[in-house]
């Protein structure tokens, strides 16, 4: 009796739902307990970071590591540890200096549902929190990869990275920017911590070629705007509740996007050839790479 195939995406979407499940069980259990003291700065950490989410960027940091050949349970510590700090970067995003929102992920945000100053104080302890588990536990192939892990989660997240695009966002506001001004600001605001998951990923794993390396960052780069632009078409197109957080507020705040510059219909064909080129720098990879593959395609398909 002949074996009956399963359809490849049917291998992914059950390979992606049993990601989803063990980075919620392991937040779950590396977050502080909402019962311990203080308890309202607990309960809005845990409220911040669980139950939400589509975990893009542990999930990328899962199929970079099992293509290096990573042990999955060593993947669990610091996939936990980049949706801290996304999460902690939604928190400090959707406060009134900021963004100013009132829905993440189909709920009121932090400082709605408890107040700023918690919500402020949320945001900086799950950074804390990443990387205090990064540091406290073994989960690379070596001592000197787990170093420069944190060396590059800590310089993804901090002026060179995700603030520093946050910075050359709100300094956007109200502003003509050219193409490649819009690509570094993304490159940095939400690239950074996508590139940063699939090297981290990567590193829990044997040793790349460097031109290995470079060429799953480049895929990295790819996808991070990738992630941007589909986002950028999502706020354009989707209402508020098909999104899970306000809809049309790029438009409303004046921010540009590769919408307001490009229109809608070259946005989607930028997605499509950010999608080509992210996948062409796979194809030495072979098979290895399939959920790479997989992820990149996921994203696109949030609006095609």
């Amino acid at each position: 009796m002949n074996a009956v195939s399963v359809p490849s995406a049917v291998l992914f979407a059950t390979w992606m739902q049993d990601v989803q499940a063990r980075i919620e069980g392991c937040l779950q259990a590396l977050l502080p307990a909402a019962s311990g003291t203080p308890t309202r700065l607990h309960d809005a950490m845990r409220y911040a970071v669980l139950g939400g989410g589509k975990r893009v960027r542990s999930l990328l940091l899962f199929a970079a590591g099992e293509m290096a050949g990573a042990d999955s349970s060593a993947l669990e510590i610091p996939a936990a540890a980049i949706e801290m700090i996304h999460a902690y970067s939604l928190v400090h995003d959707d406060l009134p200096c900021m963004d100013d929102d009132a829905l993440r992920r189909g709920k009121p945000t932090v400082h709605v549902e408890f107040d700023v100053a918690t919500a402020m104080l949320a945001g900086d302890a799950l950074q804390a929190q990443a990387m205090y588990v990064l540091a406290s536990r073994r989960f690379a192939a070596d001592a000197a990869a787990q170093l420069e892990i944190l060396e590059v989660l800590g310089q993804a997240t901090g002026s060179r990275g995700m603030c520093g695009g946050q910075q050359i966002d709100m300094d956007a506001v109200g502003k003509a920017l050219t193409e490649p001004e819009l690509e570094m600001m993304h490159v940095h605001k939400t690239g950074a911590l996508i590139r940063a998951s699939v090297l981290i990923g990567v590193l829990c794993g044997a040793p790349v070629s460097a031109t290995e390396r470079g060429k799953l960052d480049h895929y990295a780069k790819c996808v991070g705007l990738l992630f941007q632009v589909v986002d950028d078409i999502l706020d354009a197109t989707q209402d508020t509740a098909t999104l899970g957080k306000t809809a049309g507020k790029d438009k409303k705040h004046r921010k540009p996007t590769y919408v307001s510059l490009l229109g809608l219909g070259s946005a989607r064909r930028k997605a499509q050839d950010l999608l080509d080129e992210a996948l062409h720098s796979l194809d030495q990879f072979g098979p290895r790479a399939q959920h790479l593959r997989d992820l990149a395609r996921f994203m696109t398909q949030r609006s095609f």
